[in-house]
């Protein structure tokens, strides 16, 4: 028996709720009124025979199998996406510069240019990690043709993609190398830093007596120097190694509380070229996939 083909119209919008938030949001979107929609998930519930979604309280909520589609949804998707960039950019070559925060480098985004790589064999990507404001300098000196940014979503050119809170984070308990009574031992980026803006005036408006113990210019000398011990952090809840964890209140350090940090892309204001405006596409769509605002929770707490 020949198995039936999903209905991409159909995953795409399931995919969209979940991005958004709910169907009311995804209907709005795509220009179809909620009842369409509602006519769209009981088709493919009938042709999967399982029930994807079930009520709660005013909204849906997927069932298991409806995680299961959802997880299958993206990557068809991503696939039906791909082919057709690949195929209509088999002659989109050329290099595309991009520039971004090592809090990136290592964590979603490899995936994102592996995607990019994919899909357009025959361009070239030149990939440059560094601190926010140097990147931003060679964005406006057309040395990169993108820049992904923290922090800069004020500029003309800025396209938000993501609010992110700030977190304090630490080693695994008992490897923190601090006191009662001790200042607070700080590991931080060297001025000027956003983060050691807010980790400094978080403290002094707390009355908490603080040391910077280690200053670093890259992301991962911060977080070899927190894995050992030697004092703690606050970042954004991206790319943080296993290893270390989010501490709070219950570790002794004051709730960062201030506006959430901006993620945004740039293009300089500057047209840009077929492969470098796919690039740009798909940075949007793994941040809105993958990159939540939810900070991680302590790895070490025990489960209630």
């Amino acid at each position: 028996m020949q198995s039936p083909n999903l209905d991409m119209d159909v995953l795409r919008t399931l995919v969209l709720a979940e991005q958004l938030g709910g169907f009311v949001h995804a209907a709005g979107r795509i220009g179809r009124s909620q009842s369409a929609v509602s006519q769209q998930i009981r088709k493919i519930e009938e042709q999967v025979g399982q029930t994807l979604f079930r009520k709660q309280g005013r909204g849906l909520v997927a069932t298991a199998a409806g995680e299961t589609l959802l997880a299958y949804a993206r990557r068809i998707l991503e696939l039906n996406d791909e082919a057709l960039v690949a195929i209509n950019g088999l002659t989109a070559g050329g290099t595309v510069r991009l520039g971004l925060p090592g809090d990136f480098a290592d964590s979603w985004l490899p995936a994102v240019l592996g995607r990019f790589n994919r899909a357009l064999p025959t361009a070239r990507l030149e990939a440059v990690v560094d601190r926010n404001r140097a990147l931003i300098e060679r964005l406006d000196r057309g040395e990169l043709d993108l820049v992904l940014a923290i922090n800069q979503g004020n500029r003309p050119d800025a396209l938000v993609l993501e609010r992110l809170p700030a977190i304090w984070i630490g080693p695994a308990p008992g490897r923190l190398a601090w006191n009662a009574g001790e200042p607070l031992p700080l590991v931080l980026s060297d001025p000027p830093c956003f983060f050691r803006q807010r980790a400094l005036a978080t403290l002094e408006e707390a009355g908490i007596a603080w040391r910077v113990v280690l200053t670093s210019p890259s992301v991962q000398g911060i977080w070899a120097a927190v894995e050992a011990g030697l004092g703690v952090t606050l970042r954004i809840a991206v790319g943080i190694p296993a290893t270390l964890r989010r501490i709070g209140t219950v570790d002794r350090v004051p709730d960062p509380t201030g506006d959430p940090f901006t993620l945004s892309l740039h293009d300089g204001g500057r047209s840009l070229t077929p492969a470098a405006r796919q690039l740009h596409d798909f940075i949007g769509e793994a941040v809105t996939t993958k990159l939540g605002v939810s900070a991680p929770a302590d790895p070490y707490e025990p489960e209630r």
